[in-house]
């Protein structure tokens, strides 16, 4: 399976496309969108409190993720390991994100540091509706922006110094757009 590697300064991405085999993604993607405990989450914008345009699920160990998260399934166990023996890397904890259609988005953003390090690797594995994920450097405006498109079955690992000089996210979509489901492996420190 061919790997990508983008050369952009302080930005290490390698993407996998068909990393999950389509009718093993297929399976992946029709059990998490039904199965999934998914919710709907508040959180700070500016100086209010909105409702996030997406639906979210937290898994992992209680020692490590914390209370919130929920206990690992067979089949969130099963990918992490695809993702750790790709990637060579451990990851402890999994943000699901559910895009239920092309008005769901993600702001522009890097992740947060507190639980994570400085310079973390974030693993994502994506299924369902291909959307873009657009990346623009924080200081650096001559750097541009860089557009992927993430696939069913891709796998994204985000790592080395992109979290702290670059932000990422998922523009709303004025076409129609089915479910995307993406998962985003972390080690929680």
């Amino acid at each position: 399976m061919p790997k990508k590697e983008y050369d952009l300064p302080d930005l290490e991405l390698m993407q996998c496309d068909g990393f999950i085999p389509k009718e093993e993604a297929d399976s992946y993607y029709t059990s998490l969108l039904h199965t999934t405990p998914w919710r709907e989450y508040a959180m700070p914008m500016y100086d209010k409190i909105v409702t996030a345009p997406r639906m979210v699920a937290w898994y992992g160990s209680a020692e490590e993720a914390g209370e919130k998260a929920l206990p690992w399934t067979p089949e969130l166990s099963a990918l992490r390991e695809k993702v750790v023996k790709e990637t060579g890397l451990e990851f402890n904890a999994v943000l699901l994100n559910l895009y239920r259609n092309g008005n769901d988005s993600v702001a522009w953003h890097s992740d947060r540091e507190h639980l994570i390090g400085s310079n973390p690797c974030i693993a994502s594995v994506t299924f369902g509706q291909t959307r873009p994920f657009r990346f623009r450097h924080k200081s650096d405006k001559d750097a541009g922006q860089l557009e992927i498109l993430l696939h069913h079955g891709t796998l994204l690992l985000m790592s080395g110094t992109t979290n702290t000089y670059w932000e990422h996210h998922i523009p709303k979509s004025a076409k129609d757009m089915l479910p995307r489901i993406n998962l985003t492996f972390r080690l929680i420190k």
